[in-house]
């Protein structure tokens, strides 16, 4: 897989398929490190909206492979945000925010199941 401007030069791997699963990293881990990277960035505003700064703070993201009833397969993603000296309540709360208006969330919505976590 490769960008047009060389940017992104990957040799994927399949974690489906044995003997390649682990030649590269897979479509489920690249999208994983856009979406808490895109995710972080929806965090921040939406502290800052709900005037609770989060700095600092980070995310990561758990997607996985999930087959579907008509032999096709979906996507199931774990948001876990680490807000140092935020109580769990306002931690929920942004986060809430911050998956109202994040772009990744927008799109994956009714397609994919997706769970928030803090701590």
């Amino acid at each position: 897989m490769k960008s047009p401007d060389g940017l992104l030069d990957l040799t994927l791997g399949n974690p489906l398929e044995k003997g390649i699963e682990t030649r590269g990293p897979n479509p489920e881990l690249l999208f994983a490190g856009a979406y808490s990277a895109c995710y972080h960035g929806a965090l921040i505003n939406a502290a800052k909206k709900l005037g609770t700064p989060v700095q600092p703070s980070n995310v990561r993201a758990k997607v996985s492979l999930v087959e579907d009833d008509k032999g096709g397969y979906g996507l199931a993603v774990e948001l876990h945000a680490q807000l140092p000296d935020i109580a769990p309540d306002q931690a929920r709360l942004i986060m809430e925010e911050a998956h109202r208006t994040c772009p990744y969330s927008k799109a994956l919505r009714g397609e994919a199941l997706v769970m928030l976590v803090a701590g």
